[in-house]
């Protein structure tokens, strides 16, 4: 399976908040990093090693959502890291909607598990829409 196809698979369970099967996806060595840096997800900006980490940040990050979409506008692939640029719209708890666009990377290992999960966007540039 290619680092396309992963990143596909890992917006899919993501935009269908399905926590177990996103997890899968995952090498226990794995990092993700989304966005890269000090946020509000990762007051450290060390990223989230490893699979507990992982869980964590979706439960944190992802699960509250009602809802979350991705529109991937154009994708780079090489060797076993794949770019994709696009936006994700998020559905929040209260209903609000905001839209982040950026850059999303992928790597997978020689086994086809995700080991690095990066999403390159700006905070001060996610726009409110409703």
């Amino acid at each position: 399976m290619s680092a396309r196809d992963m990143s596909m698979k890992s917006m899919e369970a993501v935009g269908n908040s399905d926590r177990e099967k996103w997890l899968l996806l995952f090498a226990d060595d794995a990092i993700v990093e989304d966005p890269i840096g000090i946020s509000i997800f990762d007051p450290t900006g060390l990223g989230h090693y490893g699979k507990e980490e992982i869980a964590k940040f979706f439960d944190e990050a992802i699960a509250p959502n009602r809802k979350i979409e991705f529109e991937i506008t154009a994708s780079y692939e090489c060797g076993q890291e794949v770019a994709n640029v696009g936006t994700i719209t998020t559905t929040l708890s209260n209903g609000q909607q905001v839209r982040v666009s950026g850059v999303y990377t992928y790597k997978i290992n020689n086994a086809g598990k995700l080991i690095a999960l990066r999403a390159f966007w700006e905070q001060d540039k996610v726009e409110f829409l409703s």
